[in-house]
C-alpha cells in the first residue's frame, strides 16, 4: 500500500486521537485542525476552506481578538520570546553536575545489571519472576553483548565539549531502506518494546516512586528531606536556594508546600502565609457562588457540557478520579477557569493539568498511598483546602503558557515548529527517517505540548517532572521544549526501525513508558538540561 494509503487509512481509524479533534468550547471558539487534510492542501498550492459554507466574514487578528476580551493579558509582549533561551542565572554549575552525574551513574548502573539476571528483582514473588524470565528470554538472547540498553540511553547525536558547547557527533546511524523487511521490524519491535526490568504498573507502585506512601528512605534521601526543612522552617524562605534544592526533585513530605512556593502561591515571608491561603480559599469559593449557579445557563452551558464529558476520562485507570466527589471538584474548578479567561476558555488538554496539583495536595492529609483513596473520608475543610489550593496553582501554571489555548492555539504551533527544528539538529537520522515517511511533528507533538507529556508518562512521573519545571525559569514553556526533543530522541532506536507512517504513528502515540519511575525521569532531565545549555549561546538555533 502507498504511503498516502496508509495515511488515510491510520487517520481514518484514529479520528478520534488526532489533534484536530481538540476543540475550544468557550470564547476562543474554532474548527478542528485535520493535520493530513492541511498538508495536503498545502502541498498542492491550495488554502483550506472555510468549515461551513456561507457569507465570508471579516477576518479578525489575533490582537484584534485579545483587544475584546475581558482576560488580562500583557499588552505590547512579543511573542518571540517564548522562544528565547532562559537566561542562565539558575545554578548552572550546580545542575550541570547533577546532570553529569545522573547519566554517568546511570550508565554505570545499567552495566552493572547486565552482569546479573535481569529478571530478578526483590519486588517480584517467586512465580512473577519466573514468568518474566519466560517472557524476555528470547528478547535476551538477541539482546546479549550490548554494551548499553537501549531503553535508558538517548543516542544524543552530539556531545559537549569543555565549555558546554555542542559537537557534532559522526557516529550517526544509517537509514535503512523502506523496503528492509517492514512486517519483520514491526513483530521485532513488539517483542522488543517492553525493557528487561521490573514492569510498575500504570497505578501501582507509587510508594516507590516517592509520590505516596511511606517508603523507607535511604541515607541520602533522608539527608536532602532535611535541608528541605531546614530551608523551609526559616521566618523567609530563600526561594533561588528552594529551586536549587528542588531541580532534583522535592521529597514527598514537603512537596505540598515547596509547589506552592514555587508557583508563586504563597509569599516566601512565613508570618504572611496563614494570611494569604485564608484569603485565596474564601475567594475561591466567592467565584463559586457568583458564578458557578451559571453554568446551565445558554452561553456557557458548552462550556459545562464539554467540562462535564471530559471529567470522567481523567485518568480513567486510577480509582481516585472516579469518585464522583473528586469529579464534582474538577468540573468546578474548569468552570471557573474558564469563566474567568474568556480569551481562551475551556479547552480540552486542560482537565489533565489540575490532578498532578490535586493528588499533591491530598498528600498533606494523608499517608496512605491516594491511587484508591476515599476522599470522603476527609474533612470537608480538608477538601475545600485542597480544591482551592488546586485551582490557584493551575491557574499561575497557566498563566505562562496560555497561548497554547487562546484562538487557533498560536503557542503550540510555534513549539512544535522550534521542536522540530531543534530535533533537526541534534539528531539527523530520526528527524529525516520521519520526513521520509512523511510523519510530520504537529501529528504527534500537539498533544506533547497541550498536556504537557501526562499523556505519555505516567502521573507519578508526571509529579517528578513537575518538581524540575517549577523550579527551572519558564520551565513549563520553554524547557519543556527541551525535555520533548530529549524524549524524542530516547526512543531513536524503536523510530528508525518502523519502516512505514502507520507503525511510526502508533509507536509515537503509544511509547512504552508504564515502567518509567524517578530514574528515567532524572535521565530525561539531565539530557534535557544539556541540551538547554548547549544551545545557550545560539538564540537562533530553531532557525536556518
Amino acid at each position: 500500500m502507498s504511503s498516502d494509503g496508509n495515511k488515510k487509512q491510520f487517520w481514518k481509524r484514529n479520528a478520534a486521537k488526532v489533534p484536530g479533534s481538540i476543540q475550544h468550547v468557550y470564547g476562543a471558539q474554532h474548527p478542528p485542525f485535520d493535520p493530513l487534510l492541511h498538508t495536503n492542501l498545502i502541498k498542492a498550492g491550495q488554502r483550506p476552506s472555510p468549515a461551513t459554507p456561507g457569507k465570508p466574514k471579516k477576518a479578525t487578528t489575533f490582537q484584534e481578538f485579545e483587544s475584546i476580551t475581558s482576560d488580562a493579558w500583557d499588552v505590547g509582549d512579543d511573542d518571540d520570546e517564548l522562544l528565547a533561551m532562559a537566561a542562565q542565572n539558575l545554578n548552572i554549575e550546580v545542575v550541570m553536575e547533577t546532570a553529569n552525574k545522573v547519566i554517568e551513574n546511570h550508565s554505570k548502573l545499567q552495566e552493572r545489571q547486565k552482569l546479573d539476571d535481569p529478571v530478578e528483582s526483590p519486588h517480584r514473588d517467586d512465580d512473577a519472576q519466573e514468568e518474566a524470565a519466560n517472557d524476555y528470554e528470547e528478547d535476551e538472547e538477541d539482546e546479549e553483548g550490548d554494551l548499553t540498553s537501549p531503553e535508558v540511553s538517548f543516542s544524543f547525536q552530539g556531545s559537549l565539549d569543555t565549555e558546554g558547547r555542542l559537537v557534532k557527533s559522526h557516529s550517526e546511524a544509517p537509514i535503512g531502506s523502506p523496503k528492509d523487511a517492514a512486517g519483520e521490524h514491526a513483530a521485532i519491535y513488539r517483542q522488543r518494546s517492553l525493557p528487561h526490568r521490573p514492569v510498575i504498573p500504570l497505578v501501582a507502585r507509587m510508594a516507590d516512586q516517592n509520590t505516596s506512601g511511606t517508603p523507607a528512605m535511604t541515607e541520602r534521601e533522608a539527608s536532602r528531606l532535611d535541608k528541605f526543612k531546614q530551608l523551609l522552617a526559616g521566618p523567609n524562605t530563600d526561594l533561588e536556594e528552594l529551586r536549587k534544592l528542588s531541580w532534583s526533585g522535592i521529597p514527598r513530605q514537603v512537596r505540598p508546600i515547596a509547589w506552592k512556593l514555587l508557583s508563586g502561591y504563597l509569599p516566601a515571608n512565613a508570618e504572611r502565609r496563614e494570611n494569604v491561603l485564608q484569603r485565596k480559599r474564601q475567594e475561591y469559593f466567592g467565584f463559586i457562588q457568583q458564578y458557578y449557579d451559571s453554568r446551565n445557563d445558554e452561553h456557557h452551558q458548552d462550556t459545562y457540557r464539554q467540562i462535564h464529558i471530559d471529567i470522567p476520562r481523567t485518568n480513567p485507570l486510577i480509582p481516585l478520579f472516579q469518585q464522583a466527589s473528586v469529579q464534582e471538584i474538577f468540573e468546578r474548578i474548569l468552570f471557573i477557569w474558564a469563566i474567568r479567561h474568556p480569551a481562551s476558555g475551556y479547552v480540552q488538554g486542560i482537565n489533565d493539568l489540575v490532578t498532578p496539583f490535586f493528588v499533591v495536595y491530598v498528600f498533606e492529609y494523608i499517608e496512605e498511598e491516594v491511587e484508591n483513596f476515599d476522599v470522603s473520608s476527609l474533612q470537608e475543610e480538608a477538601l475545600r483546602n485542597i480544591e482551592a489550593d488546586s485551582f490557584w496553582c493551575m491557574s499561575k501554571l497557566l498563566d505562562g503558557i496560555q497561548d497554547n489555548y487562546t484562538f487557533a492555539q498560536p503557542g503550540i504551533q510555534r513549539k512544535v515548529k522550534a521542536l522540530e527544528e531543534l530535533v533537526s539538529r541534534i539528531d539527523e537520522s530520526v528527524h529525516h527517517h520521519m520526513q521520509h515517511y512523511e510523519v510530520e511533528y504537529l501529528q504527534f507533538a500537539f498533544r506533547w505540548m497541550n498536556n504537557l507529556l501526562m499523556r505519555e508518562l505516567p502521573l507519578r512521573c508526571t509529579i517528578r517532572l513537575w518538581d524540575t519545571y517549577q523550579a527551572e525559569p519558564e520551565g513549563f514553556s520553554h524547557f519543556h521544549l527541551y525535555v520533548c526533543a530529549a524524549f524524542l530522541v530516547r526512543w531513536r532506536k524503536e523510530i528508525l526501525e518502523e519502516r512505514d507512517f502507520q507503525g511510526l504513528m502508533i509507536l509515537l502515540q503509544n511509547l512504552p513508558t508504564m515502567h518509567w519511575g524517578n530514574e528515567e525521569v532524572s535521565v530525561l532531565l539531565a539530557e534535557a538540561y544539556r541540551l538547554k545549555f548547549a544551545f545557550a549561546d545560539a538564540p537562533n538555533h530553531y532557525k536556518r
